[in-house]
């Protein structure tokens, strides 16, 4: 999945909505065509100390044995909007319900080996009140822990995963959107 283009933010730093559109191929696995299509909600979910949630992943699966980062986040619903569906993911992943400051991104993207498109809407959101973990999906099974970080630490830790299968795919996806938000002064 190489990313082909980040458009500039569009509004002032002032505001954490950066509105930035990115948009990737995945070159890991061969293209047999799209079977379906799916709308994911990601987030950067500060806490009160201004750092953000990282999942540690560990998967041995279809697409690959690995370890990587990745943010919150998952599917969206029939019938929620990406919104509903950040804050549903964070209470099952990370226990916390979340408050939405702004929107950051979005990026189309693809899984070749499933012949999946995706298309990812990232926010910026600070967690609110324990709600207590409930994993609910298989894909939550992965997360080995959850790692509250500086935006530093984080972008460190992404540079760090590999770049091929689908530690690739991820840090393609959202090592950018960490760049935008160091860049832009939001944290």
């Amino acid at each position: 999945m190489a990313s082909r283009a980040i458009l500039a933010p569009v509004e002032t730093k002032k505001t954490p909505n950066l509105n930035l559109w990115m948009a990737g191929q995945d070159d890991e696995y061969p293209f047999t065509g799209y079977t379906h299509g799916r709308e994911i909600a990601r987030g950067l979910i500060l806490d009160e100390e201004g750092n953000i949630a990282i999942h540690l992943v560990s998967r041995n699966d279809v697409f690959s044995n690995q370890t990587y980062y990745e943010t919150p986040g998952g599917g969206v619903d029939k019938g929620e909007s990406p919104e509903e569906a950040l804050n549903r993911e964070c209470e099952e992943e990370i226990g916390y319900s979340v408050e939405i400051l702004g929107k950051l991104a979005i990026v189309e993207d693809a899984y070749n080996l499933i012949g999946r498109r995706n298309i990812n809407h990232y926010f910026l959101a600070k967690r609110k009140a324990f709600e207590g973990k409930h994993f609910a999906s298989e894909g939550d099974g992965f997360i080995q822990k959850t790692l509250w970080v500086s935006l530093d630490e984080a972008i460190h830790l992404y540079e760090s995963m590999g770049d091929s299968l689908v530690a690739g795919l991820v840090k393609r996806r959202e090592l950018p959107i960490l760049y935008a938000v160091k860049n832009a002064k939001i944290l």
